[in-house]
Protein backbone atom coordinates (compact mmCIF):
# COMPACT_ATOMS: atom_id res chain seq x y z
CA UNK A 1 0.00 0.00 0.00
CA UNK A 2 2.70 2.62 0.53
CA UNK A 3 4.35 2.08 -2.82
CA UNK A 4 0.84 2.84 -4.17
CA UNK A 5 0.97 6.19 -2.07
CA UNK A 6 4.23 7.14 -3.56
CA UNK A 7 6.45 6.10 -0.04
CA UNK A 8 10.02 5.51 -0.77
CA UNK A 9 11.43 2.21 0.01
CA UNK A 10 12.86 3.56 3.71
CA UNK A 11 9.64 4.35 4.85
CA UNK A 12 7.74 1.50 3.91
CA UNK A 13 10.39 -0.31 5.84
CA UNK A 14 10.10 2.01 9.09
CA UNK A 15 6.40 1.52 9.03
CA UNK A 16 6.61 -2.69 9.10
CA UNK A 17 8.78 -2.37 11.64
CA UNK A 18 6.41 -0.14 13.86
CA UNK A 19 3.76 -2.47 13.28
CA UNK A 20 5.52 -5.13 14.27
CA UNK A 21 7.10 -3.98 17.40
CA UNK A 22 3.19 -2.58 17.84
CA UNK A 23 1.81 -5.98 17.46
CA UNK A 24 4.26 -7.79 19.86
CA UNK A 25 4.19 -5.76 22.70
CA UNK A 26 0.66 -6.20 22.38
CA UNK A 27 0.63 -10.11 21.75
CA UNK A 28 2.93 -10.10 25.45
CA UNK A 29 -0.44 -8.95 27.50
CA UNK A 30 -3.09 -10.37 25.17
CA UNK A 31 -1.71 -14.16 24.26
CA UNK A 32 -0.92 -15.09 27.91
CA UNK A 33 -4.81 -14.31 28.89
CA UNK A 34 -6.06 -16.26 25.72
CA UNK A 35 -4.26 -19.43 26.31
CA UNK A 36 -5.62 -18.99 30.44
CA UNK A 37 -9.23 -18.78 28.94
CA UNK A 38 -9.02 -21.56 26.48
CA UNK A 39 -7.32 -23.66 29.33
CA UNK A 40 -10.23 -22.43 31.79
CA UNK A 41 -12.45 -23.66 29.05
CA UNK A 42 -10.80 -27.06 28.45
CA UNK A 43 -10.57 -28.02 31.57
CA UNK A 44 -14.16 -27.24 32.26
CA UNK A 45 -15.36 -29.18 29.77
CA UNK A 46 -13.18 -31.98 30.82
CA UNK A 47 -14.35 -32.29 34.54
CA UNK A 48 -18.35 -32.65 33.06
CA UNK A 49 -16.86 -36.41 31.89
CA UNK A 50 -16.98 -37.44 35.85
CA UNK A 51 -20.40 -35.82 36.40
CA UNK A 52 -22.53 -36.40 33.16
CA UNK A 53 -24.11 -39.17 32.01
CA UNK A 54 -24.70 -38.93 28.24
CA UNK A 55 -27.65 -40.17 25.86
CA UNK A 56 -27.22 -43.88 24.79
CA UNK A 57 -28.64 -45.08 21.84
CA UNK A 58 -29.77 -48.94 21.53
CA UNK A 59 -30.88 -50.67 18.42
CA UNK A 60 -31.42 -53.98 20.37
CA UNK A 61 -34.45 -52.25 21.72
CA UNK A 62 -34.98 -49.49 19.27
CA UNK A 63 -34.52 -46.96 22.08
CA UNK A 64 -33.18 -43.96 23.56
CA UNK A 65 -31.88 -43.40 26.98
CA UNK A 66 -31.85 -39.62 28.11
CA UNK A 67 -30.44 -38.44 31.67
CA UNK A 68 -31.94 -34.87 31.83
CA UNK A 69 -30.01 -32.76 34.04
CA UNK A 70 -31.40 -32.55 37.75
CA UNK A 71 -32.95 -36.20 37.12
CA UNK A 72 -32.49 -38.80 39.40
CA UNK A 73 -33.56 -41.67 36.82
CA UNK A 74 -33.07 -42.07 33.34
CA UNK A 75 -35.98 -41.38 31.05
CA UNK A 76 -36.11 -43.97 27.97
CA UNK A 77 -37.89 -43.31 24.61
CA UNK A 78 -38.71 -45.39 21.34
CA UNK A 79 -36.38 -44.50 18.58
CA UNK A 80 -39.31 -43.82 16.44
CA UNK A 81 -40.70 -40.90 18.53
CA UNK A 82 -37.22 -39.41 18.93
CA UNK A 83 -37.52 -35.71 17.55
CA UNK A 84 -34.23 -34.21 15.37
CA UNK A 85 -33.41 -30.87 13.80
CA UNK A 86 -30.77 -28.84 12.48
CA UNK A 87 -30.51 -24.88 13.61
CA UNK A 88 -29.16 -22.45 11.10
CA UNK A 89 -28.31 -19.08 12.67
CA UNK A 90 -27.12 -15.82 11.12
CA UNK A 91 -26.52 -12.36 11.72
CA UNK A 92 -25.13 -9.35 10.85
CA UNK A 93 -22.08 -6.85 12.46
CA UNK A 94 -20.09 -4.49 10.97
CA UNK A 95 -17.41 -7.11 9.89
CA UNK A 96 -19.42 -9.45 7.94
CA UNK A 97 -22.21 -12.06 8.03
CA UNK A 98 -22.13 -14.76 10.86
CA UNK A 99 -23.62 -18.29 10.52
CA UNK A 100 -23.97 -20.49 13.45
CA UNK A 101 -25.45 -24.15 12.84
CA UNK A 102 -25.92 -26.91 15.10
CA UNK A 103 -28.04 -30.26 15.48
CA UNK A 104 -30.59 -30.65 18.47
CA UNK A 105 -32.81 -34.20 19.49
CA UNK A 106 -35.31 -34.27 21.91
CA UNK A 107 -38.57 -36.17 22.66
CA UNK A 108 -41.70 -34.29 24.49
CA UNK A 109 -43.74 -35.53 27.37
CA UNK A 110 -46.79 -34.36 27.50
CA UNK A 111 -46.01 -30.12 26.45
CA UNK A 112 -42.67 -29.94 27.52
CA UNK A 113 -39.89 -30.76 25.28
CA UNK A 114 -36.35 -32.52 26.68
CA UNK A 115 -33.67 -31.89 24.65
CA UNK A 116 -29.81 -32.48 23.74
CA UNK A 117 -28.38 -29.93 21.31
CA UNK A 118 -24.48 -29.00 19.94
CA UNK A 119 -22.93 -26.51 17.85
CA UNK A 120 -21.28 -27.70 14.53
CA UNK A 121 -18.91 -25.97 12.21
CA UNK A 122 -21.57 -26.37 9.35
CA UNK A 123 -24.72 -27.48 8.04
CA UNK A 124 -23.28 -30.93 6.03
CA UNK A 125 -21.60 -31.61 9.13
CA UNK A 126 -24.66 -31.57 11.44
CA UNK A 127 -26.46 -33.33 8.59
CA UNK A 128 -24.14 -36.18 9.17
CA UNK A 129 -24.13 -36.10 13.09
CA UNK A 130 -27.68 -36.94 12.67
CA UNK A 131 -27.16 -39.55 9.37
CA UNK A 132 -24.19 -41.30 11.67
CA UNK A 133 -26.98 -42.26 14.70
CA UNK A 134 -29.55 -42.30 12.32
CA UNK A 135 -27.27 -45.28 9.72
CA UNK A 136 -26.42 -47.04 13.65
CA UNK A 137 -30.27 -47.11 14.96
CA UNK A 138 -31.13 -48.58 11.18
CA UNK A 139 -28.21 -51.44 11.01
CA UNK A 140 -26.79 -49.33 8.22
CA UNK A 141 -23.52 -48.50 10.07
CA UNK A 142 -21.66 -51.23 12.38
CA UNK A 143 -18.59 -49.57 13.20
CA UNK A 144 -16.71 -46.22 14.07
CA UNK A 145 -14.09 -47.20 11.39
CA UNK A 146 -16.93 -46.52 9.13
CA UNK A 147 -17.49 -42.87 9.64
CA UNK A 148 -14.80 -41.70 11.60
CA UNK A 149 -11.76 -43.40 9.22
CA UNK A 150 -12.65 -42.88 5.89
CA UNK A 151 -8.91 -42.25 4.84
CA UNK A 152 -8.01 -45.90 5.88
CA UNK A 153 -5.26 -44.91 8.36
CA UNK A 154 -6.13 -47.37 11.26
CA UNK A 155 -4.87 -50.49 10.73
CA UNK A 156 -6.12 -53.66 12.80
CA UNK A 157 -5.76 -53.70 16.32
CA UNK A 158 -4.91 -49.26 16.36
CA UNK A 159 -7.30 -47.43 18.76
CA UNK A 160 -10.30 -45.95 17.09
CA UNK A 161 -9.12 -42.41 18.34
CA UNK A 162 -6.35 -40.41 15.87
CA UNK A 163 -2.67 -40.74 17.08
CA UNK A 164 0.86 -41.75 16.42
CA UNK A 165 -0.53 -44.50 14.63
CA UNK A 166 -2.33 -42.64 11.97
CA UNK A 167 0.96 -40.02 11.54
CA UNK A 168 2.75 -43.57 11.04
CA UNK A 169 0.04 -45.49 8.62
CA UNK A 170 0.21 -41.93 6.93
CA UNK A 171 4.03 -41.48 6.35
CA UNK A 172 3.67 -45.62 5.28
CA UNK A 173 1.58 -45.26 2.96
CA UNK A 174 2.61 -41.96 1.03
CA UNK A 175 6.32 -43.61 0.80
CA UNK A 176 4.08 -46.84 -0.69
CA UNK A 177 2.63 -44.87 -2.96
CA UNK A 178 5.69 -43.26 -4.02
CA UNK A 179 7.65 -46.88 -4.93
CA UNK A 180 4.30 -47.91 -7.16
CA UNK A 181 4.80 -44.66 -8.94
CA UNK A 182 1.02 -43.26 -8.08
CA UNK A 183 2.85 -40.62 -6.40
CA UNK A 184 5.89 -38.35 -7.06
CA UNK A 185 8.39 -37.08 -4.99
CA UNK A 186 7.92 -33.67 -4.75
CA UNK A 187 4.36 -34.71 -3.90
CA UNK A 188 6.75 -36.30 -0.46
CA UNK A 189 8.26 -33.25 -0.14
CA UNK A 190 5.84 -31.36 -0.05
CA UNK A 191 4.02 -34.00 2.73
CA UNK A 192 6.87 -33.44 4.39
CA UNK A 193 7.19 -29.72 4.73
CA UNK A 194 3.22 -29.56 5.44
CA UNK A 195 3.99 -31.94 8.77
CA UNK A 196 6.95 -30.65 9.82
CA UNK A 197 5.41 -26.82 9.81
CA UNK A 198 2.28 -28.09 11.61
CA UNK A 199 5.03 -29.11 14.43
CA UNK A 200 5.11 -32.72 13.38
CA UNK A 201 4.15 -35.51 15.84
CA UNK A 202 2.92 -32.98 18.97
CA UNK A 203 -0.42 -32.73 17.27
CA UNK A 204 -0.91 -36.87 17.71
CA UNK A 205 0.82 -37.21 20.65
CA UNK A 206 -1.55 -33.92 22.55
CA UNK A 207 -4.48 -36.31 21.41
CA UNK A 208 -2.98 -39.13 22.90
CA UNK A 209 -2.21 -37.61 25.89
CA UNK A 210 -5.73 -36.06 26.11
CA UNK A 211 -7.18 -39.66 24.96
CA UNK A 212 -5.56 -41.03 28.39
CA UNK A 213 -6.06 -38.41 30.88
CA UNK A 214 -10.00 -38.99 29.58
CA UNK A 215 -9.14 -42.58 30.67
CA UNK A 216 -8.16 -41.46 33.84
CA UNK A 217 -11.06 -39.38 34.97
CA UNK A 218 -13.01 -42.26 34.50
CA UNK A 219 -17.26 -42.05 33.75
CA UNK A 220 -19.85 -41.31 35.71
CA UNK A 221 -21.01 -44.27 37.12
CA UNK A 222 -24.23 -45.63 35.22
CA UNK A 223 -27.88 -46.25 37.35
CA UNK A 224 -28.53 -49.60 37.30
CA UNK A 225 -31.56 -49.47 35.20
CA UNK A 226 -29.64 -48.33 32.77
CA UNK A 227 -26.69 -50.62 32.61
CA UNK A 228 -29.43 -53.41 32.49
CA UNK A 229 -31.18 -51.89 29.68
CA UNK A 230 -27.61 -51.44 28.00
CA UNK A 231 -27.01 -55.29 28.09
CA UNK A 232 -27.48 -56.99 24.88
CA UNK A 233 -30.73 -58.77 23.85
CA UNK A 234 -31.05 -62.19 21.90
CA UNK A 235 -31.97 -61.58 18.39
CA UNK A 236 -35.27 -62.90 18.59
CA UNK A 237 -36.05 -60.25 21.72
CA UNK A 238 -34.48 -57.13 18.88
CA UNK A 239 -37.53 -55.18 18.47
CA UNK A 240 -38.32 -54.69 15.25
CA UNK A 241 -39.36 -51.58 13.04
CA UNK A 242 -43.05 -50.42 11.92
CA UNK A 243 -44.33 -50.89 8.92
CA UNK A 244 -44.27 -46.77 8.34
CA UNK A 245 -40.94 -46.17 8.70
CA UNK A 246 -40.36 -49.06 6.33
CA UNK A 247 -42.25 -47.47 3.80
CA UNK A 248 -41.07 -44.33 3.98
CA UNK A 249 -37.32 -45.75 4.46
CA UNK A 250 -37.89 -47.80 1.19
CA UNK A 251 -39.49 -44.25 -0.82
CA UNK A 252 -36.38 -42.64 0.38
CA UNK A 253 -33.52 -45.33 -1.01
CA UNK A 254 -36.26 -44.96 -4.43
CA UNK A 255 -35.90 -41.52 -4.88
CA UNK A 256 -31.80 -41.68 -4.05
CA UNK A 257 -31.37 -44.51 -6.73
CA UNK A 258 -33.08 -41.60 -9.10
CA UNK A 259 -31.54 -38.71 -7.86
CA UNK A 260 -28.14 -39.62 -6.34
CA UNK A 261 -27.17 -35.65 -6.24
CA UNK A 262 -30.23 -34.75 -4.89
CA UNK A 263 -29.58 -32.81 -1.51
CA UNK A 264 -31.15 -35.73 1.42
CA UNK A 265 -32.82 -33.71 3.18
CA UNK A 266 -35.13 -32.45 0.34
CA UNK A 267 -35.38 -35.81 -0.27
CA UNK A 268 -37.12 -36.87 3.49
CA UNK A 269 -38.89 -33.51 2.73
CA UNK A 270 -40.97 -34.70 -0.49
CA UNK A 271 -41.19 -38.38 1.23
CA UNK A 272 -42.74 -36.43 4.79
CA UNK A 273 -45.53 -34.49 2.28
Amino acid sequence: MGISFGYGQEAIWESMVGMFETGYENSLMVDPLILLIGLAVWHHNHKKRASIIPTRFNRQRREVCFMPEGATEPVFVPWESLSAWIIEAQGATQYGIHRQYGMGIGFYEGETLTSLEFQCAGLPIAISHWEAIRGYMEYEIHDLKSIQDLQDLQGPGDPPHEGLHTFRNARARMHQQIRDGSRTRLSGFFWYLYHVMTLWTIPNRLVEWEVCRLERIGKQALPEVMRQWSEPLPEDQWAKPSEELLRLSEQVRQLQTRQPRRPITEIFAEVQR
